[in-house]
C-alpha cells in the first residue's frame, strides 16, 4: 500500500543562509555514515543563469540540510565541503542535470550513484524520482512545486518542503536499486556508466554562455530555406541571448524560438508588423520591438560571404531518411543492427539508448567494415571502444553488430525515428 510522504520524516530543517550555519552543517554531515544524497534546484525557464538556487543534502546520521548558495556564493566552505566529502559516494537523481550547477558552486564528487540511470539499467519502467519512490518504497511524494521559480527570495516553506523530500528518500531508493542491480548481475555495468559521467565532467568549467553554434538548434529551423533567412535567425538569436543575459531572464521568455523563425521568414518592415508577428510569444512587459526590427535590417545587409553556411546540425552523418539512396548497404546494416538491438534491449530489460548511444551504431553502420569478415568482430570492438562505449556495452552488443555489418539487404522494421539533431538542413 502506498503512503503519502508530505513532510521530511525528521522535520523540515531551517534554510542555511550564512557561513556559521553552513559550517555546522558540514560538521553534522561529517558525523554521519555512508553516502551523501544531493539534489539541486535551478530556475530553468525563468532565469538566464543555470546556477543552483538551492542545494539539498542528506546523510544517514548527518541530517538533512537545505543550503541557499546565493548568499554563500564566495564562501571558502565549499572547498571545505569537498575536502570532507568528495571521496564519498554521491547519490544524485539524473546527475547530468545537476552536476553542472553543483560544479558551479565548487562541489565535485569522485564517486557517483545516479538513481535515474541505475533505474534504467535495472529495467524499471518508470524512472522519475517520485515514481521510483512509489514503486520501490511505497511512498508518494508531494510534487506540486516542481516548476516554481527558485530564484525568488525569500523561498517559500512549502517549496523547501518539496525540495527536502527529494533527498529524504534518495538513499533508500539507491539501496533498493543496488539490490536489483546485484540480483541481475548489472551492478558493475551501472558503475561503469556512473564513472563515465564523472569522466565527462573532469575538466568542466561552469558557464552560462552557450556554444558558438547553439543558434543552429533554434526550434523550427527546418522551415528556413535560404542563407539570408538563416542569417536573420542567427542575428535574432544572438541579440536575444545578449538581452536575456543582461536581464537574467530565460531566453525563451524574452522571445520564443518560434517567433524568431517567423520574424526571419516574414521580415516585417515596421514596428507594428514586428509586434504582430511576435504576438504573445514574449513574456517581457515591454518587448523591445525596435531592437528586433534593427536586428532584422542589419541581418538583411549582411554580405553573402558573411552569411552562415547550411550544414547538418550534427556535422556528421546524413539523416537516416536519405540512407536508402546515399548508402543502401549502410542502411541495410543499420536496419539489422536496430532490429537486433531491440531484441537485446527487451531481453536485458534495458532501453536501447542505454545499451549503446544510437550515434555510435549509426557511425559504425555507415562506414564500410574491413573486406575480410573474419576481422569484423575485432573491428566492432575497437571502433566502439574508440567512440566511448563502456566495456559492458561492448561485450553485450559486439556479436549483434558484427552480424549486422555482414548484411546486404535491409530487414523490414518499424520506421526509423530520427533524433532532432539529425534534421537535414537545406544546402
Amino acid at each position: 500500500m502506498v503512503s503519502a510522504l508530505i513532510v521530511p520524516r525528521n522535520g523540515l530543517p531551517k534554510l542555511i543562509e550564512d557561513e556559521k550555519a553552513f559550517a555546522q552543517a558540514i560538521s553534522n554531515l561529517a558525523a554521519g555514515t555512508g553516502p551523501l544524497a544531493i539534489d539541486a534546484e535551478r530556475a530553468s525557464g525563468y532565469r538566464y543563469s543555470q546556477r543552483a538556487y538551492l542545494i539539498q543534502i542528506f546523510r544517514n546520521g548527518g541530517g538533512l540540510h537545505l543550503i541557499d548558495p546565493i548568499p554563500l556564493k564566495n564562501s571558502k566552505l565549499w572547498d571545505t565541503f569537498n575536502e570532507n566529502f568528495s571521496s564519498l559516494e554521491w547519490v544524485i537523481h539524473a546527475s547530468t542535470q545537476d552536476l553542472p550547477c553543483l560544479i558551479g558552486v565548487g562541489l565535485k564528487p569522485k564517486k557517483l550513484f545516479d538513481t535515474e540511470l541505475g533505474a534504467r539499467i535495472a529495467g524499471c519502467e518508470r524512472v522519475g524520482l517520485g515514481l521510483l519512490a512509489e514503486s520501490l518504497l511505497q511512498l508518494q511524494l508531494a510534487k506540486e512545486h516542481s516548476a516554481v521559480d527558485w530564484s525568488i527570495r525569500p523561498l517559500k516553506s512549502e517549496w523547501l518542503n518539496y525540495a527536502a523530500l527529494d533527498v529524504d528518500i534518495l538513499l533508500e531508493i539507491r539501496d533498493a536499486l543496488a539490490e536489483m542491480l546485484i540480483e541481475q548481475n548489472k551492478l558493475e555495468w551501472a558503475k561503469q556508466d556512473f564513472a563515465a559521467i564523472l569522466k565527462n565532467y573532469e575538466n568542466y568549467i561552469f558557464s552560462d554562455e552557450p556554444k558558438a553554434d547553439r543558434w543552429r538548434r533554434t526550434s523550427g529551423m527546418h522551415k528556413v530555406r535560404d542563407r539570408l533567412t538563416l542569417t536573420i535567425v542567427r542575428e535574432l538569436w544572438l541579440s536575444r541571448n545578449e538581452l536575456a543575459s543582461e536581464l537574467d531572464i530565460a531566453p525563451g521568455r524574452v522571445l520564443a524560438d518560434e517567433a524568431i523563425i517567423d520574424l526571419a521568414i516574414t521580415c516585417p518592415k515596421d514596428l507594428e508588423a514586428v509586434a504582430k508577428t511576435i504576438g504573445w510569444r514574449s513574456k517581457l512587459e515591454a518587448p523591445p520591438f525596435n531592437r528586433w526590427l534593427k536586428t532584422i535590417n542589419k541581418a538583411l545587409a549582411t554580405p553573402l560571404d558573411s552569411q552562415p553556411e547550411y550544414k547538418v546540425a550534427s556535422q556528421s552523418l546524413p539523416p537516416i531518411r536519405v540512407w536508402k539512396e546515399k548508402n543502401p548497404i549502410g542502411y541495410a546494416r543499420l536496419t539489422h543492427a536496430r532490429a537486433l538491438l531491440l531484441e537485446l534491449s527487451n531481453e536485458l530489460k534495458i532501453p536501447q539508448e542505454n545499451l549503446v548511444t544510437p550515434e555510435l551504431v549509426r557511425k559504425l553502420c555507415w562506414q564500410d567494415p574491413p573486406m575480410n569478415t573474419a576481422e569484423h568482430l575485432e573491428y566492432v570492438e575497437r571502433s566502439l571502444a574508440q567512440m566511448g562505449a563502456r566495456s559492458w556495452q561492448i561485450e553485450q552488443i559486439k556479436n549483434k553488430l558484427t552480424f549486422a555489418l555482414g548484411q546486404k539487404e535491409p530487414v523490414i522494421i518499424a520506421e526509423l525515428v530520427e533524433n532532432e539533431s539529425e534534421v537535414e538542413q537545406p544546402k
